[in-house]
């Protein structure tokens, strides 16, 4: 959603924060998604509190409702989700759920449910083909057909379901295949985004090909037929390994979002820094420069180099979201225009800009933006959520801009 300005560093009071406790110590929340001025908020809790913690804490299984203005808490809603939230989807009539639980309110629904956005109810009749981990959810409306798109571990990875039904609709038909060797979970989308006018949605995942052709960590599908069709726009860098072993960095690619006009999109990638130093971008002479640690920028006009690459020097880059006026990055970070940088170390003699776990960078240079309000986190924030009042940052963090803030804060449009 397009934006005129940059947000404010100071966060809104009254918003609820997630509880600490023994079952789960160190709650997060992964989706934000809104409906008429209510939030819904997903991800790992079993407790949530109001704003100053003056009245109790409530019981909420890893998803729960609040008012977007006054912060107050929906007593109605509350479905006990036995497993991590990781996609929300709020529409008119309903909001769609998916993650890795297994049962809602004790009714065995895997990995995505419809609720109803007032009292929480699950829809039995919503019946998915999805089973195991859903991890992106978005509702396509501009077709003549409404289709709610899915992206996950299971199924066919990313699917077109009818929204009431739950049955596939056939729209998206492709075969994502070869799960990148050593690269945790198996073959899966980790997540999507759909261009401003529904035209087109780019993937991050775990494969190595689409439809037979090569697509590792990334491809990007035409959606404005009467079928899903794979677009020939691939950048071969993403075929490049970064430099960490560890399975969960292996298929570095995570967040990605369009920018506002659909001709740009922007990926966040962890996998450590590039494993060779020719690959970093401005300065290596590589012909594919790899996005690892960092946040790069695409034109769908060229695949052939980025726009640009801002590298952290060495931590997690998760959660992206461009509005026109700045890119917001989350993740577990401590810099930003560090492309030199190991080990999460700005060089000596080097300018980088310090960001704890949360920053801006400009659409048009690539280069960090003065917002800075800080944000240390553990694993780092999972999903940055726009609205036409600001940005919602849902994370494992506790504060935001030095208040208490765990696991979600908003920050307003500056006046």
């Amino acid at each position: 959603m397009p934006q005129p300005t940059v947000v404010s560093e100071a966060p809104r009071a009254n918003t609820p924060q997630l509880v600490s406790t023994t079952a789960v110590p160190r709650p997060h929340v992964d989706a934000v998604g809104e409906l008429n001025g209510t939030i819904y908020a997903g991800g790992r809790f079993d407790r949530v509190a109001p704003a100053g913690a003056s009245q109790p804490s409530l019981s909420r299984m890893n998803i729960f409702a609040f008012d977007a203005a006054t912060g107050l808490i929906s007593e109605s809603f509350a479905p006990d989700l036995n497993g991590n939230v990781w996609a929300v989807e709020a529409v008119p009539g309903a909001v769609y759920v998916g993650g890795e639980f297994t049962t809602v309110d004790g009714v065995t629904k895997a990995g995505i449910a419809k609720l109803d956005p007032l009292t929480g109810k699950l829809d039995t009749m919503f019946r998915a083909p999805f089973k195991g981990r859903v991890n992106e959810i978005r509702m396509l409306d501009s077709a003549p057909t409404p289709r709610l798109l899915v992206g996950g571990s299971g199924y066919k990875k990313l699917a077109a379901l009818d929204p009431a039904k739950g049955t596939d609709t056939g729209f998206i038909d492709l075969l994502i295949a070869d799960a990148i060797p050593g690269a945790w979970g198996g073959v899966s989308v980790y997540n999507f985004a759909v261009s401003p006018d529904a035209s087109q949605l780019v993937a991050t995942g775990n494969f190595q090909t689409v439809n037979g052709q090569r697509r590792t960590r990334l491809f990007v599908v035409d959606l404005a037929g009467t079928e899903a069709t794979l677009d020939p726009w691939y950048y071969p860098g993403f075929d490049k390994p970064c430099s960490s072993t560890s399975s969960r960095r292996i298929a570095y690619l995570s967040g990605v979002d369009y920018s506002p006009n659909g001709a740009f999109f922007t990926v966040a990638a962890t996998g450590q820094v590039p494993l060779y130093k020719a690959d970093i971008w401005p300065a290596g002479s590589a012909k594919y420069h790899t996005v690892c640690d960092a946040a790069g920028r695409f034109s769908l006009a060229d695949d052939q180099r980025p726009v640009w690459i801002n590298y952290t020097g060495g931590d997690s880059v998760w959660a992206v979201a461009d509005t026109g006026a700045a890119v917001y990055v989350q993740g577990h970070f401590q810099w930003l225009d560090n492309p030199n940088g190991l080990a999460s170390q700005c060089p000596a003699g080097e300018t980088c800009a310090s960001r704890k776990g949360i920053g801006a960078i400009s659409p048009g240079t690539g280069k960090a933006l003065a917002w800075n309000p800080g944000k240390p986190a553990s694993q780092g924030g999972k999903d940055l959520f726009v609205t036409a009042d600001g940005l919602w940052v849902g994370s494992d963090s506790v504060n935001f801009n030095g208040q208490p803030h765990r696991g979600i804060a908003f920050a307003p449009l500056a006046p």
